[in-house]
C-alpha cells in the first residue's frame, strides 16, 4: 500500500499524518493487492477539507468531507470510501450472471461481515426518457444544459461524432467525458 499526504494552507503534523493513516487501515483491510492512496488536507475559510483518493486495479474510489475539524474530516471521508466499497462489493456478489469474473478475481475484496441493517438496495430505473443527438459544439452543449438548469447534459460532438456529456462540478466549473 502506497499513502502519500499531502497538506495545503496547514502545517501537516506528525499527528495528522498519522491519524491519517491509521484511519486509512480500515479501507485497506478490504483489498489485498497494491493500492495507490492519495490525502489532500486543506484549509479554506476556517472549513477543513480531507480529501482522498484511493486506486486499486483501476477502481478508482474518492472521498471528499468538509467539516470544521481536520479529524473529523478525515473521519468522514474515510466513512464515504468504505460504503462504496462495500456497495460495490455487495453489487459484485448480487450478480448472478457475471460476465468477466477475471476481473472480479483480480480485485481480491477479502470478506466482510456485516449486519442486515446496512444492506443497501438496489437503485431502480425510475424513468427513461430518449433524446434526439443533435450533433453541437461544446459551448453549445453547456448553453443547453444551463437553459435546462440542468447539471449535466448528454450531445452528439460535432468534431468527432461522438457521444459526449458535459455536467457543473461542485466547484462551479464545468468537466466534458469523452468516450
Amino acid at each position: 500500500m502506497n499513502i502519500t499526504v499531502n497538506a495545503k494552507h496547514i502545517t501537516l503534523t506528525d499527528a495528522i499524518r498519522d491519524y491519517s493513516e491509521k484511519k486509512i487501515q480500515r479501507i485497506a483491510k478490504y483489498f489485498d493487492d497494491k493500492m495507490d492512496i492519495h490525502v489532500n488536507l486543506n484549509v479554506e475559510k476556517n472549513m477543513h477539507i480531507a480529501e482522498i483518493f484511493v486506486n486499486v486495479k483501476g477502481m478508482f474510489l474518492k472521498g471528499i468531507e468538509k467539516s470544521e475539524d481536520m479529524y473529523a474530516s478525515i473521519d468522514m471521508a474515510v466513512d464515504k470510501i468504505e460504503r462504496q466499497v462495500v456497495k460495490y462489493k455487495e453489487k459484485l456478489i448480487s450478480r448472478k450472471n457475471i460476465e468477466n469474473r477475471e476481473s472480479m478475481e483480480d480485485l481480491k475484496l477479502s470478506v466482510y461481515d456485516y449486519n442486515e441493517e446496512h444492506a443497501i438496495e438496489e437503485p431502480t430505473v425510475v424513468i427513461s426518457k430518449q433524446i434526439p443527438a443533435k450533433p453541437m459544439d461544446i459551448e453549445e452543449a453547456i448553453m443547453q444544459m444551463d437553459l435546462m438548469n440542468k447539471n449535466f447534459f448528454v450531445f452528439r460532438n460535432a468534431e468527432n461524432s461522438e457521444i459526449n456529456v458535459v455536467y457543473k462540478r461542485d466547484d462551479g466549473k464545468v468537466g466534458i467525458i469523452e468516450p
